[in-house]
């Protein structure tokens, strides 16, 4: 057999892979979700939060919908808004690396894969920061390490808590080094928001993977995680030929990642705002804010 006819019997009997946290929609009033198959009236699905009433599956979520599900109605105030990612490598694969930002902008209304703002929750100030997986991938380029660092600085500047929802494959390529120091710069801020004394809690969720996970998801005072959240660096094929051995079950899910101590807690999205008052109240933060 030629290495020809070996590859394309290789491609013909692979396993298909289903990679989408996305229900599956037919005319848009309804959804199956990909877990359990259970059809639900569309509306009555965004009304749990996009979480599965038949086997509780997290559907992906985007930024305005976990803002809406965090903020108190009204009080959130975005933050650099005006940033936008530039093409300083005039990188080019099949495409352009300044076409895909001109569409991921077009497709999702933002300007990058991050959304970063002073809130309330339950009555308390919360520095808030949402990943958006929609903008290529979520990935973590200038601008993402930019407005986080921002967010950040100025939480410690008003002595308030910071949450981090994170959902990203990890840095973006297409800025080379410019992206990875960003993970360098996030950390730092985060490590003088540590010296204040305040406090910092990610929420890792399907996907937290790459230079995001091995920077800012892994850092806070607590972690979260949703259920069964892919959390990892490399992908798990990577690890697999690297180490050659069989990794377990469920390796890179919320629940072993919680099991063998990397993830402090798991938090149901529909009971997450309410444990982030616990939690929030639990480490002093109060109604006021300082100047």
């Amino acid at each position: 057999m030629s290495l020809f006819d070996w590859f394309a019997d290789r491609q013909k009997n692979a396993p298909t892979v289903r990679v989408t946290q996305e229900p599956e929609e037919g005319d848009g009033l309804w959804s199956k979700c990909p877990e359990c198959s259970l059809v639900v009236y569309r509306k009555d699905l965004v009304a749990n939060a996009s979480v599965c009433k038949g086997c509780g599956h997290h559907n992906r979520i985007d930024s305005p919908e976990r803002i809406a599900l965090i903020a108190d109605p009204g009080s959130f105030e975005p933050m650099d808004t005006g940033l936008s990612p530039t093409d300083p490598l005039a990188f080019k694969d099949r495409r352009s690396y300044a076409d895909r930002i001109r569409d991921s902008q077009q497709s999702t209304g933002l300007r990058d894969a991050v959304v970063t703002g002073i809130c309330r929750t339950s009555g308390l100030p919360l520095a808030l920061g949402v990943m958006d997986f929609r903008f290529m991938g979520g990935s973590m380029g200038s601008v993402v390490g930019e407005k986080l660092t921002r967010l950040i600085e100025t939480a410690t500047a008003r002595r308030i808590p910071v949450l981090i929802v994170c959902a990203s494959g990890g840095a973006r390529m297409q800025e080379g080094m410019l992206s990875l120091m960003q993970m360098a710069k996030i950390s730092g801020a985060l490590e003088r928001h540590r010296q204040a004394e305040l406090l910092y809690l990610p929420l890792l969720t399907y996907p937290t993977t790459g230079g995001v996970t091995a920077s800012f998801a892994m850092l806070g005072d607590l972690i979260l995680a949703e259920p069964k959240a892919l959390i990892g660096f490399a992908g798990r094929r990577v690890i697999e030929q690297t180490l050659r051995e069989k990794l377990p079950e469920g390796f890179q899910t919320a629940e072993y990642l919680r099991d063998h101590g990397f993830v402090d807690a798991i938090v149901d999205r529909t009971e997450f705002k309410a444990t982030l008052a616990s939690l929030l109240t639990m480490h002093g933060c109060r109604e006021t804010v300082a100047a």
